[in-house]
C-alpha cells in the first residue's frame, strides 16, 4: 500500500504542471506521468549566482501575502510578462486552484477570477499572449517559482506555481522565474487548503485581493 501510495503522488505532481492556460481542455488535463513526456524541450541555459530584477511582486491573499523576487538574467520575457500582467491588476480577483500540501500551490489562471466557473479552472484563455520557453540549470527547490505550462514548451502565458519542497523531476523541463523571498509560510497555507477528495482542486479558491510591483530592498 506505501509503494501505491507514492505512485499516486508521483502522478499528481507529474500533472500537476502541465495544466496550465492557452491550450484546449485535453491538454490542460493531460495524463503524462512525468514533464519529461513532453518532446522537443529547448536545451537549459547554464544558470550562474541568481540575479534580481530591482522589483519585486507582492500578492495579498486571503491568507496573508508573500513576495517574489524575480530573475531577468534566465528569464527575461517571462519576468517581463509577469511584472506587465501584475501591473494590470490582471491576477487581482483571482484564485489558487491547485493544490498539494506543503508541495506546491498554482494560480494565475484568469478562469478562477471572482470563483469562475469550476470545471475550467486550469484551462487559461486560448487567446491569451504565450512566452517562449526559457529552460535553465537553475533548480527547482523550495520557494521557487515556475510557469506553467501544456505539453508544448512555448505555450506559458499567466499561470504560475510556487514549490515548497525540491521537485528535480521539473529541473530543465519548466521555466523557473523567481522564488518568495517573504510570506513563504503563507504561500504554505495556502497549500493546505481542503482539496476535493481524490484531487488536488481545491474545494474553495483562495484568493488573490491585489498583486502590485515595489522597489526590491538591497
Amino acid at each position: 500500500m506505501k509503494f501505491s501510495n507514492q505512485l499516486f503522488i508521483a502522478f499528481l505532481l507529474g500533472i500537476f504542471a502541465l495544466a496550465c492556460s492557452g491550450d484546449t481542455a485535453g491538454n490542460n488535463r493531460s495524463t503524462a506521468s512525468s514533464p519529461s513526456s513532453s518532446s522537443a524541450l529547448p536545451t537549459p541555459k547554464v544558470a550562474g549566482p541568481p540575479v534580481f530584477d530591482d522589483q519585486v511582486a507582492v500578492f495579498e491573499t486571503d491568507y496573508g501575502k508573500f513576495t517574489i523576487a524575480l530573475y531577468p538574467d534566465v528569464a527575461p520575457r517571462h519576468v517581463e510578462n509577469f511584472k506587465k500582467l501584475v501591473n494590470e491588476k490582471f491576477y487581482d480577483g483571482t484564485g489558487f486552484h491547485r493544490v498539494i500540501a506543503d508541495n506546491i500551490i498554482q494560480g494565475g489562471d484568469p478562469q478562477t477570477r471572482g470563483g469562475g466557473n469550476r470545471a475550467a479552472w486550469g484551462q487559461g484563455m486560448p487567446n491569451q499572449p504565450k512566452v517562449p520557453a526559457e529552460f535553465s540549470t537553475r533548480p527547482f527547490v523550495r520557494a521557487t517559482v515556475g510557469a506553467a505550462r501544456a505539453t508544448d514548451p512555448n505555450s506559458a502565458s499567466s499561470q504560475f506555481f510556487i514549490c515548497l519542497r525540491e521537485n528535480s523531476q521539473w529541473n530543465g523541463q519548466y521555466t523557473v522565474f523567481g522564488e518568495v523571498i517573504q510570506g513563504l509560510n503563507n504561500v504554505q497555507t495556502i497549500s493546505r487548503a481542503p482539496t476535493r477528495p481524490g484531487s488536488e482542486t481545491v474545494v474553495e479558491l483562495p484568493m488573490v485581493k491585489r498583486a502590485y510591483l515595489e522597489k526590491r530592498q538591497q
